[in-house]
C-alpha cells in the first residue's frame, strides 16, 4: 500500500514538509482551489491593495468581518500528526504557504512561513508592526455600528461583502505615522516572496533526504520551485493532496487523500500512539505498525 511506502520514506528521516492550503481544510479553512485545480476565490492583488485607499477600505472591511471565524480555526488531526512526526526527529522542517499559524499551534517547530502570517500587521509607509488582534480592536472602535455577520471563511481571512456595506467602513491608521497603509504581513497575489525566505527554503530543501508535499496543488511557482529543485538534485519527492498537482511528474509517490487520515495513518504505522483528534475519513488512519526500527 502506498501509505506503507510513505511511512518507510518518513522513517528514513531528514524529511522536509512543504504544506499548502489543503493542510487546513479540515480545520474549516477552505483552500483556493478545488480538487480540479480551478480557483474558487479571487483574492485581492498587491497592486490593487496598494493602489488606492478605497481598495484598502474594501479589504479591511471584508477582513474585519472574516477574522472572527478565521481566527477561531484550530489545528486538525493532520497538523497534530505532522507535529508528532517532527518531535520524533523524522520531519526536520516545515515550509508552509499557509498564513494561519496552525502548524505552530499544533506544536510544530522550525516552521518557515513562506507567505508570512495574518497574526501581524505591517505599515507599508513606516514599517511599524503590530498584532492583528490589536488592529481588530482598533477597527472595532472605529466602526461601532458595523454589525455585519458572515459564516464565510477564506484562506486569506477575508470574505465577500456588498459595496454598499464596504462604503461605510472606517480604516484604522498607523499609530506611528498616521498613514492608512496598514497591510497584513502576508504575501499578496502579485507580490514577490521576500528573497531571504526563498533562499532559506532552498537551503532546507537542499539539505533534506526527502521532500513531502502536503495539501498543495503546486499551481504557483512559489511552492513548485522547491519540488523542481529537489527533483533536480535527486531528492525523493512525495505528494499527498486532493487531486492532481503541477509537480506529479517530479514525484515518486502521489496519494490523493485528505491530510488528516493520511498523516495519522503514517504516524500510526511508525508506532506513534497519540490522540490526534477526529479525522474526516478513517480509511487511511488504520493499519498495523510496520515494525520499523
Amino acid at each position: 500500500m502506498i501509505l506503507d511506502q510513505l511511512a518507510r520514506l518518513v522513517h528514513s528521516g531528514g524529511v522536509v514538509a512543504l504544506t499548502g492550503a489543503g493542510m487546513s481544510t479540515e480545520s474549516g479553512i477552505p483552500d483556493y482551489r478545488g480538487p480540479d485545480g480551478q480557483r474558487r476565490v479571487q483574492p485581492m492583488t498587491y497592486a490593487e491593495f496598494t493602489g488606492t485607499s478605497a481598495a484598502r477600505q474594501r479589504y479591511w472591511a471584508r477582513a474585519f468581518v472574516g477574522w472572527e471565524r478565521f481566527s477561531a480555526a484550530r489545528p486538525n488531526a493532520g497538523h497534530r500528526a505532522l507535529a508528532a512526526l517532527q518531535r520524533t526527529g523524522l520531519i526536520t522542517d516545515v515550509i508552509t504557504q499557509n498564513v494561519d499559524g496552525l502548524h505552530q499551534e499544533a506544536g510544530s517547530t522550525r516552521v518557515l512561513e513562506l507567505h508570512g502570517t495574518l497574526a501581524v500587521v505591517r505599515c507599508l509607509t513606516c514599517e511599524d508592526r503590530t498584532s492583528r488582534e490589536e488592529v481588530q480592536r482598533r477597527l472595532t472602535e472605529a466602526n461601532p455600528g458595523f454589525q455585519v455577520r458572515s459564516d464565510e471563511v477564506r484562506p486569506d481571512g477575508d470574505i465577500a461583502l456588498p459595496d454598499a456595506v464596504v462604503g461605510g467602513f472606517h480604516l484604522a491608521r498607523c499609530v506611528v505615522c498616521g498613514a492608512d497603509t496598514l497591510k497584513p504581513d502576508v504575501v499578496f497575489f502579485g507580490e514577490p516572496v521576500p528573497r531571504d525566505r526563498v533562499d532559506e527554503s532552498y537551503r532546507r530543501v537542499e539539505a533534506a533526504e526527502a521532500l513531502l508535499v502536503l495539501g498543495s496543488s503546486l499551481k504557483v511557482m512559489s511552492g513548485y520551485r522547491f519540488v523542481r529543485r529537489a527533483h533536480a538534485l535527486g531528492i525523493p519527492v512525495a505528494i499527498i493532496t486532493r487531486g492532481r498537482t503541477r509537480g506529479d511528474d517530479e514525484a515518486s509517490w502521489q496519494l490523493d487523500a485528505p491530510l488528516g487520515p493520511a498523516l495519522t495513518g503514517i504516524a500510526t504505522r511508525l508506532g506513534i500512539e497519540e490522540d490526534f483528534g477526529p479525522v474526516v475519513d478513517g480509511e487511511y488512519a488504520t493499519g498495523l505498525p510496520l515494525g520499523l526500527t
